[in-house]
């Protein structure tokens, strides 16, 4: 009677190549995943003012269920003793004021506007208010 073998040795040459190949698909795969999640996840409505060219309606991540805080009034440049890039101004005067800081979207084109934003509150030691804003939207 003939000896089989019933275990084999791998060959460790044959083996590496399609484990390399998966490995190189999904990555490319999640790259693609999270490219397109980061352009669906971004609002693109643009209104043209006279002013300042193209701006867009809103702008950053449109999950208001996330950024539940929300404040308008008039964006204007400049924080509040090191605290926050930006603030609105709102009825009321100074002790009013919301200071903004944003890490998701880029508050300047909206600069002397009125917009409305949602983020989120942080404590603060000068502000009276001071949000992280991920959302903005342009009002008329």
């Amino acid at each position: 009677m003939e000896n089989k073998q019933i275990l084999h040795d791998l060959n460790d040459s044959q083996s590496s190549l399609p484990l390399r190949g998966f490995v190189i698909f999904a990555v490319i795969a999640i790259a693609v995943g999270v490219f397109a999640g980061f352009l669906f996840s971004k609002t693109k409505k643009t209104t043209t003012t006279a002013n300042s060219g193209k701006v867009e309606q809103s702008a950053g991540i449109s999950d208001k269920k996330t950024f539940k805080d929300k404040a308008e009034g008039i964006l204007k440049e400049g924080g509040i003793e090191g605290e926050g890039n930006f603030h609105l101004e709102r009825p009321g005067g100074v002790s009013q004021n919301v200071y903004l800081t944003s890490t998701t979207v880029d508050l300047t084109p909206y600069v002397g506007k009125k917009v409305r934003v949602w983020g989120e509150t942080f404590t603060a030691e000068k502000a009276g208010w001071l949000m992280d804003v991920g959302l903005v939207e342009l009002l008329k």
